[in-house]
Parts: C-alpha cells; structure tokens; sequence
C-alpha cells in the first residue's frame, strides 16, 4: 500500500547580510564561537590567522597546548580535566575546522574574526549552538594565554 504525501516549499528570507560575516555586525550583539560549514573549499585561508591555533585541517588531530600557554594537565573553566599535550579527536575529517574551547572570536586581539574576515567562501559563521558572552570569551583569552 502506497501513501501519498504533500511536499511543501518554504523559503526563508533573511537579512541581506546574514551571511557576510566579514562585517560581523548582524550578529554582534550575541557572542557566539565560530564554526566552519561543508562549504569549506579547504583552502587553508583561515588557519594562520587564528591567534588560538584553534583552527585545525580536517582530520588533524588538535591539543589545548597548540598555540597556548597551556602544559600537562590541567582543569578547562568548565571543569572538564585535561592533558593539554594529548592529541584530541578531530572534529571533522572532511574540512577544516574550529574547537569551540579554544576559540575566542579573537577576542583580545582583534576587532572581529579573522577567520571569517580571511575566509573566500563565507563559510565561518558563528555556531548558534556555542552561544557565549563576551565575559566568556575574554576569559577563554586570557585562560589559553595568561596560563
């Protein structure tokens, strides 16, 4: 027995800019860290110009120590323990990719994401689901960095 089924089209509208990140400005009233999506064309623009090594290519395993002040082991502000000299899973295996506990937005370095402001694709977008205050990202700097 077959069922019939109704497929709806939807379109969403949003702001003109909702995508260009290179402003930065539509979104800056919430802080949130930023994620890479499968647009990724893995160009490599972004790594460098993080100033958390918080940019990793896909399928490279990551640390805490990487481009920190951070050594052995330790406890993470959320309270999670870690050995900053492990090697982590990656998060991706396909395309580059950004750990949330090292990104800082560039917070206390710049005035936006360079990652976002480098990338040719748009595709460093903030990830609505690391939502974080400005609070948290000035102390994540000053954590991976002031250690």
């Amino acid at each position: 027995m077959s069922k019939d089924y109704k497929i709806y089209e939807i379109t969403i509208v949003l702001p003109k800019d909702f995508l260009n990140f290179n402003s930065f400005q539509s979104l800056r009233h919430k802080q949130m860290a930023i994620i890479i999506t499968d647009e990724c064309i893995n160009c490599g623009a972004c790594e460098p110009e993080c100033p958390n090594t918080a940019i990793y290519e896909g399928a490279d395993d990551w640390r805490y120590k990487d481009g920190t002040k951070l050594k052995g082991k330790l406890i993470l502000p959320d309270g999670t323990e870690v050995d900053a000299d492990e090697p982590q899973t990656p998060i991706s295996d396909d395309v580059y990719y950004i750990v949330p506990g090292k990104c800082t937005e560039c917070k206390g370095f710049h005035d936006e994401p360079q990652c976002a402001a480098v990338c040719p694709v748009d595709c460093c977008i903030p990830d609505v689901n690391h939502v974080e205050s400005e609070e948290t990202l000035l102390n994540r700097q000053s954590f991976l960095h002031n250690h």
